[in-house]
């Protein structure tokens, strides 16, 4: 038998047995109560969203060409755009996603990062968003995406030494972005007495 046989078996034999060690192992660790069971989660858990699916032909009729390039084949729009400047001004509110009208984000969790993108500290409710690692850029990124629609959003970053709660910039295309200003308090729209009066 060759060197090279004989090590491949080996291996395998070497493998089983370790398999079988943790087996037996976890077996008695049970058996003898070491290991302490699961209680239930009494929380009630938000359900998760609806998902919102279409064809590509019906995502490019509710979509600008723009925003389908984003949202539908992972594309980021050119920093310091027309989108990036309206962010900039926009009072309270929402940001819901262009494809599905979810809400993601809100004025809330909003700061200007200076990086040329909407950013936020964290999402406004975080079951309409998901995560997952590219490397489109040839190395791990995390990505933003709506958990309903799995439009791509942008990307998360951490530890860049932010002055926010999470020390995150979600750093999202604004071209995607639907933003729904807050509703007035009643009364709010009066004027208010001139002062002195």
């Amino acid at each position: 038998m060759s060197g090279r046989n004989y090590f491949t078996i080996l291996s395998v034999f070497a493998l089983a047995a370790f398999s079988m060690f943790a087996y037996f192992r976890s077996v008695n660790e049970l058996e003898a109560g070491t290991v302490k069971p699961v209680k239930a989660n009494k929380e009630v858990v938000e359900a998760s969203p609806k998902k919102v699916m279409k064809s590509p032909e019906e995502w490019k009729k509710s979509l600008t060409p723009e925003q389908y390039r984003i949202l539908r084949e992972a594309g980021t729009e050119a920093p310091y755009g027309k989108a990036y400047h309206e962010f900039k001004n926009q009072g309270h509110g929402t940001y819901l996603c262009s494809g599905c009208n979810t809400e993601l984000f809100s004025s809330k969790e909003r700061f200007d990062s200076k990086c040329g993108w909407p950013s936020f500290f964290d999402p406004s409710k975080a079951k309409n968003v998901k995560l997952s690692v590219d490397f489109h850029l040839g190395y791990a990124r995390t990505e933003v995406r709506c958990a309903v629609c799995d439009g791509h959003l942008g990307h998360v970053f951490k530890g860049e030494g932010y002055d926010t709660p999470t020390d995150k910039r979600f750093c999202i295309n604004g071209t995607v972005l639907k933003f729904v200003p807050s509703k007035k308090k009643p009364g709010q729209d009066k004027e208010s007495p001139p002062a002195g009066k």
